[in-house]
């Protein structure tokens, strides 16, 4: 039997790291060969399958980040964007393939990336589900259908752990949006309202974020005119839905030249229009 790909999953005791752990072992492509953890960590040094508990694997949890990802063809990270640099580095002088959903990083950090991209495939994505990145080439053409009489609005709602904000998902839905219109975000953004604000301006894309108990993630997109609403929604009910992306992702850029992708690459939809 060939060998599998491996992969090294990072923040490994975070939601998202312990479900893309499970999914990893669930899977007949990929196999698990690295877990990190930050250095001071009680599962390090734990097996990962005893620290999820369950039977051990014969994978250690290690914050040696360098020596897991250069054990891997690909490393997958949703962690922080202070992690995700360093990260990005490693992968990058070892050619693994780098799938980030981190969420939370400015323009800067994410500019960044470019020098990494230039070693290897970096996979970047503010969401990672199908469902996500078809509602955002419909938003982009939807936006582009209609003109700024219709406000844009865009409503996020996550669980109360969440620490971004607006979502790296709204953010992506506004990128979206404002190149469909043909304006730059940064320029049309509203992301704050309280007191006497004043009429809303026309053309800008509202921002708007609701934080409460276990929501995995729920993103409405609403073009409001006079007379009428588009309501454009994504509802995701299980956080699988992302680790089975980013899998997905890790797959398709084993072999790729180096650059920076999107899912849209990934599930090619960068071609739709």
């Amino acid at each position: 039997m060939a060998k599998l790909p491996g992969v090294t999953i990072t923040g490994a005791s975070g939601r998202m790291g312990q479900m893309l752990i499970r999914q990893v072992q669930a899977s007949d492509r990929l196999a698990l060969v690295g877990v990190v953890e930050r250095p001071g960590h009680s599962w390090v040094g734990q097996d990962i399958g005893g620290a999820l508990g369950g039977a051990d694997i014969g994978v250690r949890v290690t914050d040696d980040a360098q020596a897991a990802i250069s054990a891997a063809d690909a490393v997958i990270d949703f962690t922080t964007p202070t992690a995700t640099l360093v990260f990005a580095e490693q992968a990058a002088e070892v050619g693994a393939v780098h799938v980030i959903g981190t969420t939370g990083m400015t323009d800067a950090e994410i500019a960044r990336l470019t020098s990494a991209a230039e070693k290897t495939v970096i996979v970047r994505a503010g969401n990672m589900s199908l469902g996500v990145n078809l509602l955002t080439q419909l938003t982009r053409r939807v936006a582009a259908a209609l003109d700024a009489d219709y406000d844009i609005e865009i409503v996020e709602a996550h669980h109360n752990k969440k620490v971004d904000s607006p979502s790296g998902t709204a953010l992506m839905l506004g990128e979206a949006a404002a190149e469909g219109r043909g304006v730059s975000l940064a320029e049309v953004s509203d992301r704050g309202r309280d007191g006497l604000t004043g009429a809303r301006r026309r053309g800008d894309i509202g921002f708007a974020a609701i934080r409460g108990g276990d929501i995995v993630g729920e993103h409405d997109v609403m073009f409001a005119a006079e007379g009428e609403r588009i309501i454009l929604r994504h509802v995701a009910s299980d956080r699988s839905v992302f680790a089975r992306g980013a899998l997905k992702a890790a797959l398709w850029g084993i072999g790729k030249a180096p650059g920076a992708y999107d899912m849209l690459d990934v599930l090619g939809l960068n071609d739709a229009g």
